[in-house]
């Protein structure tokens, strides 16, 4: 089961991941999240990493300090 947030206005956004590759040829991952389940949907949030909610309501991945 993918892993959902529910921000302060009530809507559900679900976390994904993607990796690309830069123009130095170095792979990164992206986390971000959408409403809907997409097929780069992960289960959990990652180690070393904390779900925050910005000014808007959008969610974030935050560096767990």
């Amino acid at each position: 089961m993918p892993f959902s947030f529910t921000n302060s206005k009530g809507q559900a956004y679900i976390l994904h991941s993607k990796t690309t590759t830069l123009k130095n040829g170095n792979n990164q991952t992206i986390y971000y999240f959408a409403k809907d389940a997409r097929e780069n949907a992960l289960d959990a949030v990652p180690d070393g990493y904390q779900v925050a909610e910005s000014k808007n309501g959008l969610p974030v991945l935050k560096r767990a300090s």
